[in-house]
């Protein structure tokens, strides 16, 4: 008689987050870089920094070379233009720029979002309701990872 294995499915990284927390929406580091983009050019390690401080990232500290691949992205489609900076002595640092092109995708994201947001706030409504957080469920809440206390 054979036996059946076990299924079980493991994570290849357990240090990884889990979806559910959020974590994973790393797509929405283009428009945050971009709304930075936005106020006057920057280099890359200063853009990281600033994305950090963004709300929905400090727990996750950018990655600067995946700021700088998505920079690379962002110039090969024409979103951002670098060019060298050597003024200030010492090691030379690539300075970003937005172009139009990239304007023009920030105002696309912002749509976006907005229509995300719409839509986000339905389906919390929707996963309230399934869960009927009146009665017993109430205790699971507290065991999903709340980094901003939006919904207690």
């Amino acid at each position: 008689m054979l036996k059946a294995k076990s299924r079980k499915k493991v994570c290849k990284n357990a240090l990884r987050p889990h979806p559910c927390t959020g974590a994973t929406l790393d797509k929405l580091i283009q428009p945050a870089m971009l709304a930075i983009l936005a106020k006057g050019p920057i280099h890359g390690y200063e853009l990281a920094r600033q994305v950090g401080e963004i709300p929905y990232f400090p727990d996750i500290p950018p990655d600067v070379s995946a700021i700088y691949y998505m920079l690379k992205v962002m110039e090969s489609r024409g979103m951002v233009t670098s060019d060298w900076d050597d003024t200030q002595g010492g090691h030379r640092k690539r300075i970003f720029t937005i172009t139009d092109t990239g304007r023009r995708a920030l105002v696309n994201w912002n749509a976006t979002l907005r229509n995300y947001h719409k839509s986000i706030g339905l389906l919390i409504k929707i996963t309230q309701e399934a869960l009927s957080l009146n009665y017993e469920h109430t205790h699971l809440v507290e065991t999903v990872p709340n980094r901003y206390n939006i919904i207690r």
